[in-house]
């Protein structure tokens, strides 16, 4: 058994022990709101916006980019657990900004073994690559606050996204914790 899985189903256990009242909670998020922010690892969603187990819905990826995926768990969020206010939070530093849909579909032709990046991406594997990830948009980013402005505006134009939520739009900079608000991003945002 992996180290890893080890440290998890320990984690489990300890966490099992101190589980209490949290059988207890509904469904639907008790704060009524949704955040829509990064997969990477230094982003904690319930420290940085003060979160408890059964507060808001947490949808991650690669980015917190609005993604058909992200829209769809939005939909669900709102239409059938009673969200009224998203957020939409990307991050300083993301690792979205350091290579492009070209780049990466590259490195996916050239092996599907993991790339190494000391200031541009290389790939070092000896297994068969695949061509299939050049068809794929990863929704990289090339301007941080732009793509917030853009995923907001993508959410409030969705033909399913109701006009009466309101979407902010946030950059979380992982150098001091803050939230800095994208104005342009919520203003598109605006209940209508």
């Amino acid at each position: 058994m992996s180290t890893v899985l080890n440290e998890v189903l320990e984690a489990n256990k300890q966490y099992v022990e101190d589980f209490g009242e949290k059988g207890d909670l509904a469904l639907p998020p008790a704060r009524q709101f949704a955040v829509l922010t990064c997969m990477d690892a230094r982003l904690d969603p319930a420290k940085y916006a003060g979160l408890s187990e059964g507060d808001a819905h947490v949808i991650r990826n690669a980015g917190g980019r609005a993604s058909e995926d992200a829209i769809r768990s939005l939909v669900i969020s709102y239409k059938l657990l009673g969200t009224k206010e998203w957020f939409v939070i990307h991050h300083t530093e993301c690792g979205m900004e350091l290579f492009t849909n070209e780049i990466l579909g590259d490195l996916l032709a050239s092996s599907l073994d993991t790339a190494t990046f000391d200031g541009e991406w290389k790939d070092t594997g000896s297994t068969p690559g695949s061509d299939a990830g050049k068809s794929i948009d990863f929704l990289t980013i090339s301007d941080l606050a732009g793509s917030v402005v853009e995923d907001v505006e993508k959410i409030r134009n969705h033909a399913l996204v109701p006009p009466y939520i309101p979407i902010y739009g946030y950059i979380y900079d992982v150098k001091t914790g803050r939230l800095i608000e994208v104005e342009a991003a919520t203003k598109i945002g605006q209940i209508k």
